[in-house]
């Protein structure tokens, strides 16, 4: 199966004015299509940046970046908008949601920009994946800190994204509402989604099936995890 991602010796480095910062030294490995991945590493690692430069949203300075074989690097602005918009979906600690926006509308968003034609039922079938059918006519505002990145979720979801970053997604959470959102996205990649997850929390990455971590600009390590915490069956270690 050929990889959905695949980085040779990426680097990134930000320039201001004449000063260079070098914040990625070389990174180099491959995702295949159905994966759960966790990229951890502490404040400052380069995790961050490197979800933003997988996510297109942000550029590489140097090496090679391929999304589904194509390279990155010769896709013009509108085919990155497209991409971003089609093929991605993202989760983010902080949610952005719309405020005094229902939740059906909210999910609404991403296909305001697609040639979608059957929004109503996509609207709904994502809402109904992360268990708020009864809260789709309810405003952003009116929600918990759980509810609200359950219908970031199903914004995400709403275009079937061929990959769902999720960006410290229990951050802002408390355990038990953190551990539910977890179980969604287990049951969205047993689905066969791709997922990506970024996190700083140990307990948090093993949920994956695969723990890149990053330190200083580098890979430190690249393992599958043999004992994954499952919140689907309670959170505990399954071997």
């Amino acid at each position: 199966m050929a990889p959905l991602i695949e980085v040779k010796d990426l680097k990134k480095d930000y320039i201001n004015d004449e000063l260079v910062t070098p914040v990625l030294h070389g990174v180099s490995f491959e995702i295949q299509p159905g994966e759960f991945v966790a990229i951890m590493g502490p404040s400052g690692s380069g995790k961050s940046t490197l979800m933003h430069i997988l996510g297109f949203l942000d550029g590489i300075t140097s090496g090679t970046f391929l999304f589904k074989g194509r390279d990155v690097s010769n896709l013009d602005d509108d085919e990155l908008a497209r991409i971003r918009n089609e093929e991605v979906g993202f989760v983010f600690q902080a949610f952005y949601l719309l405020p005094k926006t229902s939740v059906y509308n909210n999910v609404k968003l991403p296909l305001l920009y697609s040639d979608a034609k059957d929004i109503d039922t996509r609207v709904k079938a994502a809402v109904s994946a992360v268990g708020l059918d009864h809260r789709i006519n309810n405003f952003s505002n009116q929600l918990s800190g759980g509810e609200k990145q359950r219908v970031a979720i199903a914004r995400a979801l709403v275009n079937n994204p061929s990959i769902i970053f999720a960006d410290e997604p229990t951050g802002n959470l408390d355990s038990k509402s953190g551990n539910a959102i977890m179980e969604i996205l287990e049951k969205l990649n047993d689905a066969g989604h791709t997922i990506i997850l970024v996190t700083h929390e140990t307990d948090t990455a093993k949920h994956a099936k695969r723990i890149i971590k990053i330190v200083d600009g580098e890979i430190a390590e690249d393992y599958n995890v043999k004992d994954r915490r499952r919140a689907i069956d309670g959170g505990e270690l399954m071997k």
